[in-house]
């Protein structure tokens, strides 16, 4: 088995096709997953037990469950029910609401390390609520948590593949399908293995300027 230079180049423009919708898939489905995410940690912390309760049952759920059935769901089953969505949307959308219950308890974990004096000033200068989360506690907490949220975008890519279960034309789907055509796998699957160390490695220096940027300690 020897390695085909002129089929590598031949290839090459497929695959980076296949890359713009693995990176659209993941930088869309972490938007979904950062701000549900919160929206859940926020849900968790009102009143009721009862909806407290609710919210923690529903998030453990998703979260318990593996990938790759709830994109089975989102794309076979839904359609059954009247909701068509296309492979590329239901794609993002999974792995967003999938990936928005991990966010979800390390913003938890974030507004748990607010020290406590924070929330007593808050009470003693009677804060209106809005401003005590928006203006003090969150965004002390996620800049707490931003190097977590940052290792769950380079989780995400390396989770897209999974999409190739409901046909997105993503990165590993596009060498397949290449692959099929010419009865050579070893340079697609090869090319795909470094497209993905190149773009991880790329993701993770820009998180950890980010890092040094943004969060504290």
């Amino acid at each position: 088995m020897t390695w085909d230079w002129q089929y590598s180049g031949d290839i090459f423009p497929d695959l980076l096709s296949g890359l713009r919708y693995t990176v659209i898939a993941t930088l869309a489905g972490y938007v979904i997953a950062i701000v549900l995410g919160l929206v859940w940690t926020l849900l968790r912390r009102t009143p009721s037990r009862v909806f407290n309760q609710t919210i923690r049952w529903i998030t453990e759920f998703i979260r318990s469950t593996p990938l790759i059935p709830q994109l089975y769901f989102v794309f076979f089953v839904l359609p059954a029910w009247g909701i068509t969505i296309g492979s590329l949307t239901a794609g993002i959308i999974t792995l967003g609401v999938h990936y928005s219950t991990y966010t979800a308890e390390v913003y938890r974990a974030g507004i748990a390390d607010v020290p406590k004096g924070q929330w007593e000033a808050c009470t003693a200068l009677n804060l209106p609520k809005s401003r005590v989360w928006l203006d003090v506690i969150l965004p002390q907490a996620i800049r707490r948590v931003i190097p977590t949220l940052g290792n769950y975008l380079i989780a995400m890519f390396k989770d897209s593949p999974m999409l190739l279960a409901i046909n997105v034309a993503e990165l590993l789907f596009s060498a397949y399908k290449v692959g099929s055509q010419s009865l050579q796998f070893l340079e697609p699957i090869t090319m795909v293995g470094l497209l993905f160390v190149v773009v991880s490695v790329i993701s993770s220096i820009l998180v950890r300027r980010l890092e040094r940027r943004y969060a504290t300690t």
